[in-house]
């Protein structure tokens, strides 16, 4: 499965590569009712010919007439959606709930530079590494950083002449092993764009598998794939949940030991402090690195069903992989 991400920078690719001009869009800040989060992508061209989404249609829609009718021809413009005025900083789309959504939009010609920029932020997407596309406001110029592991998506400093805008590598899940919770966590992932791999070398327990379309199965031992070269990149999350410790604890042993993110395996309170003892002792992990795992793994939501427990997991990678702590929530 391609995230939508990579497909908005693919498609606009294609059309840089066929000497079109583009119009290069993205979510940078939302205040109230938004369907769609900061860095959110989406490209268009003059004819109306666009991938991705800003919104859930009518500010896409408004976007779209006033880019035939000859708007946006700047380097950048920031257009806000939701805010008083009339013109082409500040549509007459108005949000529901009195909501703000704030969008820049990239002018890009189909010359070397804008090519080989793009082809770059596709790179990070495939990569290993988390990078911010810096953007000048001023002159429409653009480059790739360094960045911090987690956080914001887009950071703009007041005042500021040049935003940041993570372009990070595509949220991957790796399942270890599965079972009916492993399903109903790579169905939420899925939805949620990340790409999602199984490994499960049980052939009792998979052979008659009908997995969801989109994940990757691998007949293999979970913690030789983990370990393998590129398998993990910090936008990564490890889970098992089979509770069998031959998957599960090998499994946390391996990833331990990548720059995963996000590392957990399901278990109750006892369970899960059978295992760290398990771990210090025969696996020999460090006291940091039995501190990387999430044991018990999850949300405290009192879930109880194979969904409601996937739900809780899933939305605590989320939590993690957008930095914020258990005490914000």
């Amino acid at each position: 499965m391609q995230s939508l991400d990579y497909q908005v920078v693919q498609r606009a690719i294609e059309w840089l590569s066929n000497g079109r001009t583009i119009w290069f869009c993205t979510v940078l800040s939302t205040f109230g009712s938004s369907p769609r989060e900061p860095g959110s992508l989406m490209v268009a061209t003059s004819e109306g010919n666009h991938v991705g989404s800003l919104s859930g249609g009518c500010v896409e829609e408004d976007f779209l007439e006033r880019l035939a009718a000859g708007d946006y021809e700047l380097p950048t413009v920031i257009v806000r959606y939701g805010a008083p005025g009339d013109s082409p900083e500040n549509s007459r789309i108005r949000l529901p709930c009195g909501g703000l959504l704030e969008v820049l939009v990239e002018r890009m010609v189909a010359d070397p530079a804008n090519l080989s920029h793009l082809e770059q932020v596709r790179e990070a997407l495939c990569g290993e590494k988390e990078l911010a596309r810096r953007v000048s406001l001023t002159d429409g110029s653009s480059w790739l950083e360094e960045t911090e592991r987690n956080g914001p998506r887009v950071i703009r400093e007041e005042g500021a002449e040049t935003v940041r805008i993570r372009v990070g590598p595509i949220a991957r899940l790796i399942l270890a092993g599965y079972s009916t919770v492993a399903d109903a966590c790579a169905r939420f992932a899925l939805s949620l764009g990340y790409q999602v791999v199984l490994c499960d070398p049980r052939d009792e327990i998979t052979r008659d598998l009908e997995l969801p379309e989109g994940v990757e199965f691998i007949p293999q031992l979970p913690s030789l794939y983990i370990g393998s070269e590129g398998a993990c990149t910090q936008s990564t999350a490890v889970v098992a949940v089979t509770h069998d410790p031959r998957i599960d604890d090998l499994a946390m042993m391996a990833a331990v030991r990548t720059p995963a993110s996000y590392i957990g395996v399901m278990g109750s309170m006892r369970t899960s402090q059978a295992r760290a003892e398990r771990l210090r002792r025969t696996g020999g992990l460090s006291e940091a690195e039995i501190e990387r795992i999430h044991m018990p793994i999850g949300l405290n939501l009192g879930s109880k069903t194979p969904a409601e427990i996937a739900l809780a997991i899933v939305a605590d990678m989320v939590r993690v992989r957008r930095g914020r702590s258990p005490v914000d929530l």
